[in-house]
């Protein structure tokens, strides 16, 4: 679908995305992957969905689709409408012969945002939500290769995150693992070297702070290395592992706080379950399988 002001547009990931705006361009782009039918209503929940985000994040950014907000009052003006439907629904009803719901939202949305001087902001999403990138899919990302794993660390390191290091490789039993967790994140005493425990320990430190009292600063990550090793030696405790830590992850992003964790693997073609409701995803350099031989 083109319109006037796509074809300087490129296809690009949504965490890239500055605003709403570049949210709604790459949609604009993409409508059959996007909305399924071409349908409005889905787009509209898209947006409200955006809109959800950042309220839990605490994001302060202009958001004109409400309902009764800036998009939907100066549409009804324009088309002179008034009614409770919105401008989904108003746009389907009305869209004329030889166009398409979509075509004929975004043909206004040029218009709105020329009429009301709403342009998008071009900064990319990372830089202003720190750690965004490994947040907006799962909570936990998988690397092949060890030096992106550590240009990763780096770069939330400098966004002021805490990187809290683990190195799987070196359990050869789930209390090894336990060992591991419970001295890297400094877990009390009472500690019950179980995934109970971990769950309740991880909960605490995820969503109140650490048990050290160390400043976190953006927030925390854990970096664990060699995770193949332990998954081959106790591949379901290694399940539960990451299924906690997502969960603890979203928990925590609920609270506005951030936690996540970066697993580094040997094997390329190494496959975990659903975790936290959410997939293991190999991050963005690595995505492709052909990246990781």
């Amino acid at each position: 679908m083109a319109t006037e002001d796509s074809s300087a547009l490129n296809p690009g990931h949504w965490q890239d995305c500055a605003d709403v705006y570049d949210f709604l361009d790459q949609i604009r782009l993409r409508p059959g992957m996007w909305l399924p039918g071409g349908s409005l209503p889905h787009l509209q929940s898209l947006l409200t969905g955006y809109r959800a985000a950042l309220g839990v994040h605490g994001v302060e950014e202009d958001f004109a689709f409400w309902p009764e907000d800036d998009f939907n009052r100066w549409f009804q003006e324009r088309r002179g409408v008034t009614g409770s439907l919105g401008w989904a629904v108003e746009i389907e009803r009305s869209t004329p012969e030889g166009s398409t719901p979509v075509e004929e939202f975004f043909r206004l949305l040029d218009a709105y945002r020329s009429e009301s001087g709403q342009e998008p902001a071009r900064v990319e999403a990372s830089k202003r939500f720190p750690g965004i990138e490994y947040m907006d899919n799962t909570f936990v990302t998988l690397f092949r290769r060890r030096q992106l794993l550590a240009e990763a660390e780096l770069r939330l390191e400098g966004r002021g995150f805490r990187v809290v290091h683990l190195a799987a490789g070196k359990w050869a039993s789930e209390r090894d693992m336990h060992g591991a967790f419970a001295a890297a994140l400094r877990f009390p005493d009472y500690y019950g070297n179980n995934l109970d425990a971990l769950n309740d320990c991880l909960g605490d430190v995820a969503c109140h702070g650490p048990y050290d009292d160390v400043p976190e600063g953006a927030g925390l990550v854990l970096s664990v290395t060699d995770y193949d090793r332990f998954a081959a030696v106790c591949p379901e405790a290694a399940q539960i592992v990451l299924d906690i830590v997502a969960d603890r992850g979203r928990r925590a992003a609920v609270l506005r706080r951030r936690f996540f964790c970066l697993v580094h693997s040997n094997d390329p073609d190494i496959r975990f379950e659903p975790v936290g409701a959410m997939p293991v995803m190999w991050n963005r350099e690595e995505w492709v399988d052909a990246k990781r031989r």
